[in-house]
């Protein structure tokens, strides 16, 4: 592994992505197989000012025992403490950022009961839910990056030898996030520029719909919610400090109106979901509920996201992603959302960011449900676009613009 590449991501996610500022608490999610990155996100938290560092350690192979041989009723008892933990530092005077470093093995808790999973974690999500509403909102800086732990490059690359396997995801992740170009905060300054020209132009056009298509069968008219507005590239907390949710990142993203999805869709990446893959899925949509979905691997776990609470089976998010994105180009199937999401256009089962509505961000749940944004304890990205993507927006005048012509943008 090239650590002089290393060095540079590291400073990268946290100086620009995360953009932490002086004095600020920072806390850095990181599996525990990864300790030499971790130490480097410290370093570059502590040279960027952070008073605080604050490192949570994740573990695929605990968290399978846990659910394996846990009781689910003991699963859910949350402890206070463990809200508190991230609440204390979100409310300290000088605020916090957060980074979540992604590494999981795709297949991690594959074999366990699905429904004792999804129920596990919909009462932890429910639980953290005022935490994840300072992120939902960009009430702090936020940013999710990854690096190829080894049980997800063997998913990734299974034919190599671990090492080579994870030398090969690691040159590839620093490939498709910009940092092998040896500069990545003046490659990302120019990227970001060009994603926010196309996220001003999708705005200047005062959509009420689009229609995307493709060969595959996918035929899906998404209405967009009561003065949604596109996001992409870099986002603003309310104190106005520029950070980047995720890296890498190449979409253009909205919010669906909850009640205005029609047609149907097909998946065109298996999607990785507690630790096990669906393959093959479809679904269904009618006035912006799932009515009918199926899978050819895992069709019982399809089945459970869309169940997990009363508006799982609606979405909250529709981004539009260029077939020739680098994470696309290079052929790899990253099994893992982060990555692959950014490889296709993609909906979102569950919950919309209360960002992508005019002054969403200071309105309660139920004043953004009224302007049609979906709430749910999850919120679930799934990819839908293919090379020959085709997508027209309708404006809020009855116009067609054609948006995207074979999984490209036509402007």
């Amino acid at each position: 592994m090239n650590q002089h590449y290393l060095q540079l991501y590291a400073d990268f996610i946290v100086k620009v992505g995360v953009n932490v500022r002086p004095r600020q608490n920072f806390i850095v999610r990181c599996p525990v197989t990864m300790p030499d990155f971790a130490h480097a996100c410290v370093r570059a938290g502590y040279e960027a000012g952070a008073k605080t560092v604050v490192v949570r350690w994740e573990d695929d192979k605990l968290t399978r025992l846990n659910m394996e041989l846990a009781d689910e009723k003991d699963l859910t008892a949350m402890k206070p403490y463990e809200l508190r933990s991230y609440l204390d530092y979100a409310e300290d005077p000088d605020g916090c950022c957060t980074l979540a470093i992604h590494a999981e093995d795709p297949e991690a808790l594959a074999g366990l009961d699905a429904g004792k999973l999804n129920r596990v974690n919909l009462a932890r999500r429910t639980f953290m839910k005022p935490w994840q509403e300072y992120t939902m909102n960009d009430r702090v800086q936020w940013c999710v990056a990854a690096v190829p732990a080894p049980g997800w490059a063997a998913k990734v690359f299974p034919e190599l030898p671990l090492d080579e396997a994870v030398e090969k995801l690691w040159a590839l992740i620093f490939d498709v996030c910009r940092v092998s170009t040896g500069d990545p905060v003046g490659a990302w300054q120019k990227h970001v520029a060009v994603t926010k020209a196309r996220r001003d132009r999708m705005n200047a056009l005062e959509l009420d719909r689009i229609h995307m298509t493709s060969s595959n069968g996918t035929d899906l008219t998404v209405g967009l919610a009561d003065d949604a507005t596109w996001e992409g590239a870099s986002s603003k907390t309310e104190d106005g400090i520029e950070f980047i949710a995720n890296v890498p990142t190449e979409e253009v993203f909205c919010a669906p109106h909850r009640e205005r999805t029609n047609g149907i869709v097909y998946g065109t990446k298996p999607y990785a979901y507690n630790g096990q893959l669906i393959e093959g899925w479809h679904v269904t949509f009618k006035d912006g509920v799932v009515v009918e979905h199926g899978a050819e691997k895992n069709a019982d776990l399809l089945a459970e996201l869309l169940s997990t609470d009363e508006n799982s089976n609606r979405i909250g998010e529709i981004a539009l992603v260029p077939a020739s994105s680098p994470i696309n180009r290079s052929g790899v199937l990253f099994y893992n959302t982060l990555f692959d999401e950014n490889a296709a256009c993609h909906i979102a089962f569950g919950a919309g960011y209360p960002t992508n509505i005019r002054g969403g961000s200071a309105m309660t749940r139920d004043d953004l449900m009224k302007k049609g944004l979906n709430n749910s304890a999850i919120h679930e990205d799934v990819m839908i676009g293919a090379a020959d993507t085709h997508v027209t927006g309708i404006t809020k005048r009855g116009e067609e613009v054609t948006i995207f012509e074979n999984g490209e943008w036509a402007f």
